[in-house]
């Protein structure tokens, strides 16, 4: 079973750059994708951007504008969020998700696994 801790949650000014990581453990099939979702109180959990753990293919949400980058470190069962350039609109809490997609990686029922969140807040 695979398990996720995520971190480099923060405050940081607009304009201002963060860093998410997480970390897992477990196996994983080559076929899983891992992905960030982003939720703010009273709305739906919001797909972030996903990358293919065997392929490195990468799909990004409308809303960053071209702001994050995901990346990964196979060696180190690590994958990453680089977030630049930040905006108040960005708040909100950072999941970590894996899945086995069959249709989409949009889809936050394709993901099986989840981290606990991690809170970012940027203020103006």
């Amino acid at each position: 079973q695979v398990q996720l801790a995520e971190s480099g949650g923060g405050k940081v000014q607009a304009g201002g750059s963060l860093r998410l990581s997480c970390g897992f453990s477990g196996r994983t099939a080559s076929t899983y994708a891992m992905a960030w979702f982003r939720q703010t109180p009273g709305k739906e959990r919001e797909f972030v951007a996903s990358i293919g753990w065997s392929d490195s293919t990468v799909y990004y949400a409308d809303s960053p504008e071209g702001r994050f980058t995901i990346s990964k470190d196979s060696a180190n069962n690590t994958v990453y969020l680089q977030m630049n350039s930040l905006k108040p609109e960005d708040t909100a809490v950072y999941y970590c998700a894996a899945g086995y997609i069959l249709e989409s990686y949009y889809y936050i029922k394709e993901y099986d696994y989840w981290g606990q969140g991690t809170q970012v807040t940027v203020s103006s």
